[in-house]
């Protein structure tokens, strides 16, 4: 399937490139087998589907990028207030040669067609993507400090039929080094009326689709003279008040083979969100860091962004609790026939085989890790309706022996009630930790469900009273255990130290 197309495709191309240069060559007239009319289809390229400018531009940077380029700057300026932008990219890539730069805004003009080692596969992203959004490209280039090469296109001029002239023209000037400028003038389909805000657009799409290059290094990426920072959706790299996500498991691994006989394998990553430390966060602020309504699968083709959303998930439906955990899918272009990548690589179309080869699995996972967040917004909740309880046990440890630590007194305790799945035979566990005592319930315990699901019954002051009595409980027993393990007492102590620990709570609740 993949060579058919890749072959009607490159006949289309040829045909469309050969009648774009028959009109330079005063050929304006149309036989009534000509496969394609010049003027029409420029004009119906510019509506080649690219969803945003930062997924037009994102073809030039991998086109950078495949050129073995280390710096890409994007400028992007507006002559006047109502004038259309003008958006130029530039690289330190090994430029092109007078043949490479005069078949490159030709449509399949390139000389990696249907290559799998890199982005670029068609040859349609350059002259695509440029049409999409702009309707004048400059393209200029050199090599080795000699003299620059350059080619236009004019989507007035093609469309009215006016000659067009694909022929690099020799630019006055040295060069250093090697390169390549790719000049949009006339953006018509830019909406942004202020460039600052298409600048923190543009930051905030390309740091997401390249953050790998830009976090290990292999890409320096600058608009308008501003460092472009890589954007983790997994949130991995990505700090948050300080905190970061976990893996969920390690990488898993699937290998598959491709209709040419070489295969490759498809790594995939599930992150958990930190919900204990985020979950107080404003909506607005879980929105703006892309906590909030950034659930889904993210699909890296040669470790750049293609797609993100609702992938290989079977028949499980995304759901609120979903936005606290992330996927990542990692896989080799030699895979591309089972990713059903699109020519402008903004989305996949996965395979049956690639659906019954990780669909299961990764369903399985994610209602696995959907359980994991309902269950730590409820230790989350739990946690909340202790505070009451624990705030009476500070109020009571003023009035308690102290508690040495490494022969220093401890001085007055904070007190922490948690819950969380433990070892079935353990009710509950405490340590203590810098001046703060922590104790955990485990859900699993026949006690837990024993204890706190009488009080679902009760009304809410009594359900509170005999909580607040329970939980001074176990941080009365908590504490003094703490405090004869630490002293070295004998453990007969235990009931007279506790009853009048307990005591002393009950007196200040």
């Amino acid at each position: 399937m993949i060579t058919s197309q890749a072959a009607s495709m490159q006949l289309l191309s040829t045909q469309a490139s050969e009648q774009v240069m028959g009109v330079s060559m005063g050929q304006q007239t149309h036989r009534k087998d000509d496969l394609l009319v010049a003027s029409n289809f420029i004009r119906a390229v510019r509506e080649s589907g690219y969803v945003s400018l930062s997924t037009a531009l994102a073809e030039l940077v991998d086109n950078s990028l495949q050129a073995a380029a280390t710096k890409v700057a994007i400028t992007v300026t507006r002559a006047g207030a109502g004038d259309d932008p003008e958006i130029a990219v530039e690289d330190n890539g090994e430029g092109m040669t007078r043949p490479e730069i005069e078949a490159c805004l030709r449509f399949g003009g390139s000389s990696r067609f249907d290559g799998r080692q890199s982005f670029g596969r068609f040859g349609m992203g350059l002259p695509a993507a440029s049409l999409s959004q702009a309707r004048h490209i400059e393209v200029t280039s050199w090599r080795n400090g000699r003299s620059a090469h350059k080619v236009t296109l004019d989507v007035d001029a093609v469309a009215t039929g006016v000659p067009v002239d694909l022929r690099a023209r020799r630019q006055a000037g040295s060069t250093e080094g090697s390169g390549c400028r790719v000049v949009w003038r006339n953006c018509d389909r830019i909406e942004y009326r202020r460039l600052a805000w298409l600048e923190r657009a543009l930051r905030r799409d390309l740091g997401r689709l390249y953050r790998r290059f830009l976090s290990d290094g292999r890409l320096s990426l600058t608009i308008n003279g501003k460092r472009v920072d890589p954007i983790d959706p997994m949130f991995l790299m990505s700090p948050v008040e300080g905190h970061t996500a976990r893996l969920a498991f390690e990488p898993l691994r699937y290998e598959l083979a491709a209709s040419s006989g070489e295969s490759a394998f498809v790594t995939v990553r599930f992150a958990m969100l930190p919900v204990h430390h985020w979950h107080h966060l404003d909506n607005v602020t879980k929105r703006r860091t892309g906590i909030v309504g950034g659930a889904g699968v993210s699909i890296l083709r040669a470790g750049r962004e293609i797609a993100s959303g609702w992938h290989l998930m079977g028949a499980k439906r995304k759901e609120n609790y979903d936005d606290w955990w992330r996927c990542e899918i990692d896989f080799d272009p030699v895979l591309d026939e089972h990713f059903g990548i699109t020519v402008n690589k903004q989305g996949i179309r996965p395979s049956q085989e690639l659906q019954e080869a990780l669909g299961p699995e990764l369903e399985s996972i994610a209602r696995l890790l959907g359980s994991r967040v309902r269950q730590a917004f409820e230790e989350v909740k739990f946690q909340a309706a202790t505070e009451a309880s624990c705030r009476i046990a500070e109020a009571a440890d003023v009035d308690l022996p102290v508690i040495r630590s490494a022969g220093k007194d401890s001085g007055a305790l904070s007190y922490r009630i948690g819950s969380k799945q433990l070892p079935i035979e353990t009710m509950f566990t405490s340590a203590l930790k810098r001046h703060t005592l922590d104790v955990t319930l485990n859900v699993d315990h026949p006690a837990f469900a024993a204890l706190y699901r009488p009080l679902q019954a009760l009304s809410d002051e009594a359900g509170r009273d005999l909580r607040t009595a329970l939980e001074l409980f176990v941080l009365s027993f908590a504490r003094t255990t703490t405090l004869l393990l630490r002293d070295g007492r004998n453990c007969d102590d235990l009931l007279r130290v506790w009853s009048k620990t307990y005591g002393r709570m009950l007196q200040k609740s």
